[in-house]
């Protein structure tokens, strides 16, 4: 679903992201750990095609972000970790205006703008300007964006940071279910308890470069993910 092959991104004299190559499978939630200047942000959105990089390739479904990028990024969402919104748009102006940008059809995008906000209970708030939402709403708004279209493949940057834990625990289901219908997750996190449970596979990144992979199983042991990642960031 997504493959990411020897991605490397340069900012003056220091590498980003030096040759990662990471491959995230239909069905999986994978969660990508660092601490912050790792290169995970980079990556992210180097893979959702906001960012140049210098060298590798990156292949959403099967489609090169690079040679075809309008198919690419029909096939997948990015929430970043500061979500930009158009604070003077209300929110259900701003839904619809995602809804227009990927060809969602009135009646089905009125069945799932309803659905969605019924969940994450931000229905009464659609009309009101985007500007007057707290951050925990603006999460969510975001989020409701990015499931919108029904991607294939959803990234996402710190997407549990200022929601509560009822919404935080919808998220998590939302995730599971885009995964059982053969989508995959790709998120970063600095919440290695929630990583460790929800995760199918998971990438630590230490300064640029890919220090270990594979299933919660493989990276961990019988240690915590916590442990892991403080002893891998301390060699």
């Amino acid at each position: 679903m997504l493959r990411i092959e020897n991605l490397t991104k340069t900012f003056g004299d220091k590498k980003a992201v030096d040759d990662l190559s990471l491959h995230i499978a239909p069905g999986e939630i994978y969660g990508f750990i660092g601490h912050n200047g790792a290169g995970k942000t980079t990556t992210l959105r180097s893979a959702a095609g906001i960012q140049q990089f210098d060298k590798g390739e990156i292949y959403i479904d099967g489609v090169s972000i690079k040679t075809d990028p309008l198919t690419a990024k029909a096939r997948m969402a990015y929430i970043p970790d500061n979500p930009d919104l158009y604070d003077f748009m209300s929110g259900i102006k701003y839904l619809n205006f995602i809804a227009d940008i990927f060809g969602v059809g009135a009646q089905e995008r009125k069945e799932r703008i309803h659905d969605l906000a019924e969940r994450f209970e931000l229905t009464a708030d659609l009309g009101q300007p985007i500007a007057s939402y707290s951050h925990g709403m603006k999460q969510k708004l975001a989020i409701i964006s990015a499931w919108i279209h029904t991607p294939r493949l959803i990234m996402m940057d710190e997407p549990f940071v200022g929601l509560d834990p009822k919404a935080s625990r919808l998220l998590k289901d939302m995730m599971r279910e885009v995964c059982d219908g053969g989508g995959a997750i790709f998120f970063s996190t600095h919440v290695l308890e929630v990583a460790e449970k929800l995760c199918d596979k998971v990438a630590i990144i230490k300064q640029g470069q890919l220090i270990r992979s594979g299933t919660m199983e493989e990276v961990k042991g019988d240690e915590s993910l916590e442990e892991v990642f403080l002893e891998l960031e301390a060699e």
